[in-house]
């Protein structure tokens, strides 16, 4: 492909974005990466290019609102400014549901069907799409795909979508989908390379969004969460598992509405709420509040419960993987969850863990357990790369 490939991963007030070109063999070069945050506040763009060195900051006035367009259009002329020309965009749309089972090159028809998606996932869909109409309006030649996080699960047998409702309810949607695909699909990818031979694994990705996911033989047969971010694990802001009738009782009781709900379950709880310092692992960890370690034995708790969960489907266990922020980052969380986790064969070599793996288990573990770095945004790129291939093959 001529030019290179723009990532995008846009969400409210923030959109983040990687550019990768063809390189030898199949291989993609990250050209840079980057973030602008604070769109509706303080807008501060920063880019670095794949050694980490700044190629570009800018910040702008406190208050100058800046929407998705301006802020794409100022990305996509700067890098063309800059001699790399943009070929396509590939965008992380956080929902698919049930027709979009795969990435797919954008027109006016898949625009639509995504749109009709948004009451599905009305905190983030929104966003994603508003990076999509901002590009089209902008370079209405520009190629754009759009690469579902829900994807990667459609491969889950029905009794692991399904929840115990009336059948009417999964007819209209209501199941359970999965999130973090993009991540899982990557890990699954470096599989073979890293781990061969291994068929049954989970992966947990923790970052300030958390879940984990089954692997048998590459292929997603289970997840924690389902139909919206909220379930499986604490994250960072948001509650993890939560009886249903806690909703209802916020609902008759506490007569909070919808919004208030919403906002409690997704914005004040997690790490956040329990710990009531922060929803940085990094800060609780570093905390001497007790507050701070109840967090944290609340937040492993629940791995070690889903871990056994998720070695159940699987009927046993190859390999563990951490990936993302806090699984890549924090020593002292994956010591604990493999600690917890000696009954499945896990023998953790604290040195190796120290030292951030890949390989955190000796050599005579029956399970090993490893650190793999995740790369969504090159997964992406690799998606967009094959859906265009493959459109202009058809053409």
């Amino acid at each position: 492909m001529d030019g290179a490939i723009l990532v995008i991963n846009a969400g409210s007030s923030s959109i983040k974005f990687g550019a990768y070109r063809d390189a030898a063999g199949d291989d993609l070069a990250m050209l840079f990466k980057g973030e602008i945050e604070g769109l509706g506040t303080a807008p501060h763009l920063v880019c670095r290019e794949a050694s980490g060195q700044v190629l570009t900051e800018h910040r702008w006035p406190h208050g100058q609102a800046l929407t998705h367009e301006k802020a794409l259009d100022r990305l996509i002329r700067w890098t063309e400014a800059n001699g790399v020309g943009v070929a396509a965009a590939g965008h992380r749309v956080v929902f698919g549901g049930v027709a979009h089972d795969r990435p797919i090159s954008v027109d006016d028809q898949i625009l639509a069907s995504i749109e009709e998606l948004v009451p599905f996932f009305p905190l983030h869909l929104p966003h994603n799409l508003a990076s999509i109409r901002a590009l089209k309006k902008l370079f209405p030649a520009l190629p754009q795909v759009a690469c579902f996080d829900t994807s990667f699960h459609c491969t889950q047998p029905t009794v692991a979508q399904l929840f115990a409702l009336p059948r009417r309810m999964a007819e209209q949607g209501i199941r359970r989908y999965g999130f973090h695909g993009l991540s899982y699909e990557y890990i699954a990818r470096r599989l073979p390379e890293v781990v061969p031979g291994a068929s049954r694994v989970v992966v947990a990705h923790l970052g300030s969004g958390c879940s984990m996911c089954a692997l048998r033989d590459g292929k997603s047969v289970e997840s924690t969460l389902g139909f919206s971010g909220l379930d499986g694990l604490p994250m960072g802001t948001r509650c993890g598992p939560l009886d249903p009738g806690v909703t209802l009782y916020f609902l008759r009781a506490l007569r909070m509405d919808a919004d208030d709900i919403e906002h409690l379950l997704y914005h004040e709880s997690g790490l956040l709420g329990v710990s009531g310092i922060s929803n940085d692992m990094r800060d609780l960890l570093a905390s001497a509040d007790p507050r701070a370690a109840e967090a944290i034995d609340l937040f492993v708790y629940h791995l070690a419960k889903q871990l056994g969960a998720l070695a159940a489907v699987l009927e046993g266990l190859d390999a563990l993987v951490f990936t993302a922020g806090i699984g890549e980052n924090a020593a002292a969380v994956r010591e604990r969850l493999c600690q917890r986790a000696t009954w499945l064969g896990i023998s953790l070599d604290v040195e190796a863990n120290a030292r951030g793996g890949p390989r955190i288990t000796g050599t005579d573990s029956p399970v090993s357990v490893w650190v793999i770095p995740t790369d969504e945004e090159r997964m992406i790129a690799i998606h967009t790369r094959e859906a265009l291939g493959s459109t202009r093959a058809s053409a």
